[in-house]
């Protein structure tokens, strides 16, 4: 019956059934997100080293210090929302880490992991990289599956690790740790990890842009912590990309196209958490209504609603937190004056 379905679908035949897709512009309109974020995230980073340079220099203080940098520091959200859980009251150093992680949990329990293939600078890098390599060799490879498997769990080893450590620390451990000279100036040490690469950590980078190239997204799906949690928050997701049996005519596309190796044309739902929310798949599909991003299996999702939403989320996150003057550390200028000099010597 399948064979059948296709050979009138080339034919043109039974039209009334079966319909190619018309233009799909999700992943374009996907790219222009992340550019957009891209964008925001060096924009960031450029006031974050300016704010930091005239700590370093001397000079006058021009800059204020942008709290979006917080974006970079999930551990410090993660203690800190465990603080905030267990005691009430918002963190004032470092406050931003934790709106933005809430935010971006949001936007997974709602939109799967749209914070993975539609914002994160990191998820974009690594789609980059990979279809570089797919320019460059004609192919990407995939890793036997015994080990796809195995390295597939140091994400989560790793997420296990950072939620047993937030746990365990009781508020007053986490609150003294902020307030220690490394803890405050957590966002410094994370930009003089790549300012004064030492020849290890050079190495591991290398490794994994190699890596990166010939290997679909193998940072986000081997080694991030931060995708491990989205992922499992997904699992609760309302969305899913869904399957009609009586409509697919079997080509395989979808599968091809899924940047998570998942098997898209032998399911009839996406239940999986390595599924990005990316509608890579959906954009692939060559019939009207076979393969849809859809919620609780019956309202088709556009993806311009996923960027919208996801988009929404993050926007009405910083504006709460502005608002309610959430948003901004409290601390002082001398502190920062007194301890960014000698960044580099304090370790945790």
């Amino acid at each position: 019956m399948t064979r059948e379905k296709a050979i009138q679908c080339q034919a043109g035949v039974g039209s009334q059934r079966l319909r190619r897709r018309p233009a799909d512009r999700s992943q374009q309109l996907r790219q222009w997100v992340q550019f957009a974020f891209v964008a925001l995230n060096v924009w960031i980073g450029a006031r974050f080293y300016l704010w930091l340079r005239q700590y370093e220099n001397g000079g006058p203080l021009v800059y204020d210090r942008p709290p979006g940098v917080e974006g970079w520091l999930p551990i410090a959200g993660l203690l800190n929302l465990k603080a905030f859980l267990a005691s009430g009251r918002v963190p004032l150093i470092h406050p931003a880490a934790m709106v933005l992680l809430i935010a971006f949990c949001v936007m997974s329990l709602v939109f799967r992991r749209s914070f993975c293939s539609w914002l994160c600078p990191v998820g974009t890098v690594s789609e980059q990289l990979w279809k570089l390599g797919r320019r460059l060799f004609q192919r990407n490879w995939t890793l036997p599956r015994w080990l796809d498997l195995s390295l597939r769990s140091l994400k989560y080893l790793l997420l296990g690790f950072f939620l047993f450590a937030a746990v365990t620390m009781s508020v007053e451990s986490i609150e003294s740790f902020m307030r220690s000279p490394y803890g405050v100036l957590a966002d410094v040490k994370m930009l003089d990890l790549f300012r004064y690469m030492s020849v290890t950590s050079a190495f591991v980078l290398g490794v994994l842009i190699l890596s990166s190239i010939v290997v679909k997204n193998f940072w986000c799906r081997y080694a991030c912590p931060y995708g491990a949690l989205t992922g499992l928050l997904a699992l609760a997701s309302p969305l899913r990309i869904r399957r009609q049996m009586d409509q697919c005519i079997d080509c395989g596309k979808c599968a091809r196209a899924c940047p998570s190796q998942l098997p898209v044309d032998r399911l009839v739902q996406i239940r999986s958490a390595e599924c990005l929310g990316c509608m890579e798949c959906v954009a692939a599909c060559p019939i009207e209504g076979a393969l849809d991003l859809r919620a609780f299996s019956h309202k088709r999702i556009p993806a311009g609603w996923v960027a919208i939403g996801a988009a929404a989320v993050f926007i009405v996150a910083v504006a709460v937190a502005k608002t309610t003057g959430h948003w901004q550390t409290t601390i002082p200028s001398q502190v920062y004056s007194q301890w960014i000099p000698f960044a580099r010597e304090l370790s945790h």
